[in-house]
């Protein structure tokens, strides 16, 4: 792409909505190609022009004119389209993760009662009979005959343009409500910093339900760059990601340190194409940074090019509220430094009565400025709890965000992160509430007390462990109870270890004595994995599947999902296999023949590719169940 024109943001009038920034852009680079999905790309003429058909058709079925509008898709071509299209109808989209289970679904268009929902036609099953669903491949006909100008909804700066779902103490997720110019002003406000361009190739990693996909989309689309979809199985597997950055030549890669983490391991693994990337900035946020973890990618690209910037960031405060660009000596440091604040963002550091902390006191983090979101969705008195009034602010309905965040603001500038206040833990970029868990758990019948924890596995990764004691009598296990919450619970909530306890331990005060309880015990003995007749592959890879779970034993028959294994597990699994005897074989390879025995004779047979996903009804059917194996499946407790 070349950078003619000038940029959107020099107009003189700055835009109101997010949807007239991206008409801008649009009229300023109608040929660029502004979004790409595997072999499928569109102009920003072309995009342009089918989010406008879209939200017309969204307008004459009830939806846009400041409601919500909910949006349940793959990450795909169409699902950028709709989020576009519900912009530009004047309402704010609600994304609905197709893979959430039901009950959770369920929650969330009752509580934010979208006017309809964006969906294929087989989703539509999974979002209930009670709000209306515009099936885009089914009324695609309809759809093709609207209008291809913009519909002209009426969208103020201070209207909504989203509503993110986080987890909540109580058990009760809450909807985080963002508003146009919450987001347009953080782009405006870092454009220094990251001299966003036409030229640049952003990567749409996340989910839409994670607001870090907020950043990548419109680090594209306010400045004419290209967007490129990441399949969902793609995500899933680093090497084939590796693969994607370096065919589209992705400039702007934004990533949680836990994913990057496993995308650096894959190009220590195969660096044949680590010089066809052609990334300037790889973004880190999410999920606390530690330095150290840095050092390989560091050894082989430096930290000139690409920059490595750690943005320390907050859903309520919209996406990013710190900007810090890692140098060669932070390597060496312990601490977790997140740098200066975004320009237009004020933060203070303040005590438990609220008063101001002197530098290099540990205090909590409260956030004030432009960017602090408008509360929470049906939430009064939790947004009178944590949105309070900002003394620093101009104006006297200035807000400030209370973070739960312990950081301290440092002598020399900046601040460093030291972890939450609360029970909060931020896992793979997802901000989980312990409590939550813990209420879920609660409603299980047989369960009497339990207590949810996040710890390190022997892989320095971050893992959920609960422990339960059940009611008097239960024969409640594991297994019984993982399953009850993958009903409710997404899987990035689901712990992957679960221990039985007779009693928790308690404190001198009859609190729960968090640090007394004990280590995960020994991994589950079982079938061997050299058994008598075991073929060479299924011994390889039973031996690949001991190493990655990190038990003696596994049985050939066992499913990996049954015994143990994550999604952090099966993309190690996929790494170990394609490095040590199967360099093409495919993530979905492994969702499809989930025991040693059936992978060994599927890859015996020379199946080293597996049809695409959305391609293979057969496929996708076991890629879900496979998932909702993944919710369940339990690290320590087998």
């Amino acid at each position: 792409m070349s950078a003619t024109g000038p940029k959107p943001s020099s107009h003189t009038m700055a835009p109101q909505n997010l949807a007239e920034a991206f008409e801008r852009t649009a009229a300023a680079y109608p040929d660029h190609v502004a979004l790409r999905c595997g072999m499928q790309s569109l102009t920003y003429r072309e995009l342009d022009a089918r989010a406008n058909r879209l939200a017309h058709q969204i307008m004459a079925m009830g939806g846009g004119g400041g409601r919500f509008v909910g949006i349940s898709m793959d990450r795909s071509i169409d699902l950028v389209v709709g989020i576009l299209a519900i912009l530009k109808s004047g309402g704010a989209y609600l994304p609905l993760d197709p893979s959430y289970p039901l009950d959770r679904l369920a929650f969330m268009l009752d509580d934010a009662r979208p006017s309809l929902v964006v969906t294929h036609a087989d989703k539509a099953g999974r979002l209930g009979p009670a709000v209306p669903a515009l099936l885009v491949d089914v009324e695609a006909a309809a759809i093709a005959a609207n209008p291809s100008t913009g519909p002209g909804a009426a969208t103020g700066s201070d209207d909504l343009a989203y509503v993110i779902y986080t987890s909540g103490s109580t058990g009760r997720p809450k909807g985080v409500m963002v508003t146009h110019h919450n987001v347009m002003r953080l782009m405006s406000e870092t454009d220094p910093w990251y001299a966003y361009g036409p030229d640049d190739v952003w990567s749409l990693f996340h989910s839409s339900s994670f607001d870090f996909s907020v950043f990548e989309m419109w680090g594209a689309f306010a400045y004419g760059g290209c967007l490129v979809v990441v399949p969902y199985m793609t995500t899933r597997s680093p090497a084939d990601f590796y693969a994607l950055l370096a065919e589209e030549k992705v400039t702007v890669l934004c990533q949680t340190p836990s994913a990057f983490r496993q995308l650096s391991r894959a190009i220590e693994v195969d660096p044949s194409r680590a010089g066809d990337l052609a990334l300037r900035a790889v973004v880190f946020g999410g999920e606390k940074l530690e330095f150290a973890s840095l050092q390989p990618w560091v050894r082989r690209f430096g930290v000139e090019r690409p920059r490595l910037l750690n943005m320390y960031g907050i859903t309520e405060t919209t996406v990013h509220t710190t900007f810090y660009e890692v140098k060669r000596d932070d390597l060496d440091r312990s601490e977790s430094l997140i740098g200066v604040p975004i320009p237009d963002l004020t933060m203070h550091v303040l005590d438990e009565e609220r008063r101001p902390v002197a530098d290099g006191v540990i205090g909590e983090l409260y956030v004030g400025g432009p960017g602090v979101a408008k509360g929470y969705l049906n939430r009064p008195e939790l947004t009178a709890e944590r949105f309070l009034p900002d003394p620093a602010g101009s104006g006297g309905d200035a807000r400030m965000y209370k973070s739960g965040d312990l950081v301290r603001r440092l002598p020399q500038g900046g601040y460093e992160y030291l972890g939450r206040a609360d029970f909060q833990v931020k896992i793979r970029g997802f901000r989980i509430e312990l409590g939550e868990i813990e209420a879920a758990i609660a409603n299980h019948p047989d369960v009497r007390e339990s207590v949810v924890v996040a710890r390190e596995d022997a892989a320095g990764e971050k893992q959920l462990l609960a422990y339960f004691v059940p009611a008097p009598g239960a024969a409640l296990g594991p297994g019984e109870l993982r399953a009850f919450l993958a009903r409710t619970l997404p899987d990035y909530l689901v712990p992957g270890s679960f221990m039985r306890l007779d009693a928790l331990p308690l404190t001198g005060n009859g609190k729960v004595d968090r640090r007394a309880l004990p280590e995960p015990g020994p991994k589950r003995a079982g079938q061997a994995a050299g058994v008598q007749g075991a073929s060479a592959a299924e011994q390889r890879i039973a031996d690949a599947w001991t190493g990655v779970l990190g038990t003696a034993t596994v049985g050939l028959d066992e499913n990996f999902f049954d015994i143990g294994g994550t999604s952090l597990h099966l993309a190690r699994l996929h790494e170990v296999l394609r490095q040590s005897a199967w360099p093409t074989l495919a993530m979905t390879d492994l969702f499809a023949n989930p025991t040693v025995r059936q992978l060994a004779r599927h890859l015996e047979a020379g199946g080293q590719r597996a049809p695409d996903v959305s391609q293979a009804r057969d496929l996708q059917e076991k890629r879900r169940a496979a998932m909702q194996k993944m919710r369940g499946a339990s690290v320590g407790a087998r």
